[in-house]
């Protein structure tokens, strides 16, 4: 019975999948035009991720505002001003927000997107996404946890190195605003620069379109679509010329490269092991004298990305992950293990209002935008409130995201390191709550994306620490509630992520934004 509706599950969701493959819904949230309160001036002189330093890049001095071609930039402006649709206008005021802010929501869409396991093959094998065929089932790519989290920290690490250089450039070429310049161009929405080559809105949208690119190659033309309505906005605005335009896109591609030659090489494309990796996991396990994970699906599923503690992060490198593993869980022959193990079953058949609530709340399973992706979004809503530059933005995004990739990584490594069976397996009577994930059980994913997500967001957003680790631990127990994962799954859990959340603090601490 259960591997029917396994089956049902997957087959709805794939069909779903098929049905709008094309198509990528969008919240379109509302929120108020970024008015930065600090315009973070001196953000050329912050340090960079991957950038050497902030002119790595070199970088075209603009033309000059006297020039014929300057003049006729201009007259683009006025003419599109003078021609404004509603369209046009409701597409301004949505990109008015926060270009950082946009480009992360459309990351959280297309994560959602493509959160959804493949289907079996007719033998019982199942498919792989490739990358050189995202276009064909299984589309490319199965954007899990760990994909996710590292998408959007590659994401918003490209945007916020992009915008450390051209706020460099920015203050070295000191071009004034088109307004400045001719004073009959509207600002039809608040300008937060009094220079504007590059311009830093084209800088953070061509970074983050080239990574999405990467990421979701099946989207290239949605994508492209997303980075001239972002542009275009810029003009119609009175914001920026074509040229602070041109300049801004081309440099945010430029930086993006790096980060997309970083991504070819930081092990993810081999996380997925091979059937002699997984037998060796699993014959590892049973040497130890331990009960192993299985796959508890029908045909059993291979497990999910089991290589995928190798990966480079950006917090961590192999050595420092190797080290911080956490000692083992419980033994699967011992009397904690049981005691722990009747605690999922109490609450499996206990469920309440209140506890199935959290449950669903942080659920976060296939088709949807995966763990980290909920923590952006809570992010995100709280950011806005800040009233931060885009710099600030990328900056702060960029941190939270490299402490859940690096949550990830570490503990990825630890699953797969004890290969601890998930409750269901040791007793048939713990009935999931919520969906049974496809990989072992110590330690839980939601706990260290949770503990280190709100351990850096306590850090920026003080005023809100008490809620955002209540918030945590809300996460973590909500695994245990739910019946698929033991209290020293979550428990460990939570230490692991607090502990990758400090390094992002103190990085934040060294980075001179602070």
């Amino acid at each position: 019975m259960k591997s029917l509706k396994i089956f049902g599950a997957i087959l709805v969701a794939t069909t779903l999948y098929i049905g709008c493959k094309n198509e990528v819904v969008s919240e379109n949230k509302l929120f108020p035009a970024l008015e930065p309160l600090n315009a973070d001036t001196n953000a050329g002189t912050w340090k960079p991720i991957l950038l050497s330093k902030p002119d790595e890049i070199a970088m075209a001095s603009p033309i000059a505002v006297t020039s014929a071609d300057y003049k006729l930039e201009l007259l683009e402006i006025k003419s599109r001003q003078n021609n404004i649709t509603n369209e046009e206008r409701v597409m301004m005021n949505y990109w008015s927000a926060g270009v950082v802010l946009r480009w992360n929501e459309i990351m959280r869409e297309l994560v959602a997107k493509y959160n959804l396991p493949p289907y079996q093959n007719p033998d019982g094998t199942y498919p792989i996404p490739s990358a050189n065929n995202p276009l064909a089932y299984p589309f490319f790519p199965f954007a899990n946890p760990p994909y996710a989290a590292r998408a959007y920290a590659y994401l918003s690490g490209a945007q916020y190195d992009a915008l450390v250089a051209a706020y460099h450039y920015k203050s070295k070429f000191r071009r004034p605003r088109p307004a400045k310049t001719d004073p009959s161009i509207k600002q039809l929405i608040p300008m937060t620069s009094d220079f504007v080559y590059p311009c830093e809105e084209a800088v953070a949208a061509g970074a983050s379109a080239a990574i999405l690119t990467l990421m979701f190659p099946g989207e290239q033309e949605f994508i492209q679509t997303k980075l001239t309505e972002c542009t275009l906005a810029r003009i119609l605005a009175g914001g920026n010329t074509r040229s602070d335009i041109d300049a801004g896109v081309g440099l945010g591609k430029a930086v993006a490269a790096k980060y997309i030659a970083r991504a070819r090489t930081d092990g993810a494309g081999k996380a997925v092991g091979t059937p002699t990796d997984w037998k060796f996991l699993k014959d590892r396990t049973e040497a130890r004298g331990e009960v192993a994970w299985l796959s508890q699906e029908t045909p059993a599923r291979p497990p999910m990305l089991p290589l995928f503690g190798k990966v480079m992060s950006f917090l961590m490198d192999t050595t420092e992950v190797i080290n911080s593993r956490p000692a083992p869980p419980p033994s699967t022959n011992s009397a904690q293990f049981n005691k722990e193990l009747e605690e999922v079953l109490w609450f499996s058949q206990h469920p309440d209002r209140d506890r199935m609530k959290v449950v669903h709340f942080w659920g976060d399973g296939a088709g949807t935008y995966a763990p980290p992706g909920h923590w952006n979004d809570i992010a995100c809503e709280d950011f806005v409130k800040q009233r931060w530059s885009e710099v600030r933005w990328a900056r702060n995004l960029a941190l939270l995201n490299a402490s859940m990739f690096t949550a990830a990584v570490c503990c990825w490594d630890a699953k797969y390191y004890y290969y601890n069976p998930r409750p269901v397996q040791m007793n048939p009577e713990c009935k999931t709550l919520t969906g049974l994930p496809n990989f072992p059980a110590f330690t839980s994913g939601h706990s260290t994306f949770s503990g280190a997500a709100a351990k850096f967001l306590s850090h920026v957003v003080p005023d809100q620490a008490s809620r955002y680790m209540s918030m945590a631990d809300e996460a973590s127990k909500s695994r245990l509630w739910g019946g698929i994962h033991y209290r020293s799954d979550i428990e460990v859990g939570m230490t692991m992520g607090i502990a990758i959340g400090g390094k992002a603090v103190e990085r934040a601490k060294t980075d001179g934004a602070e």
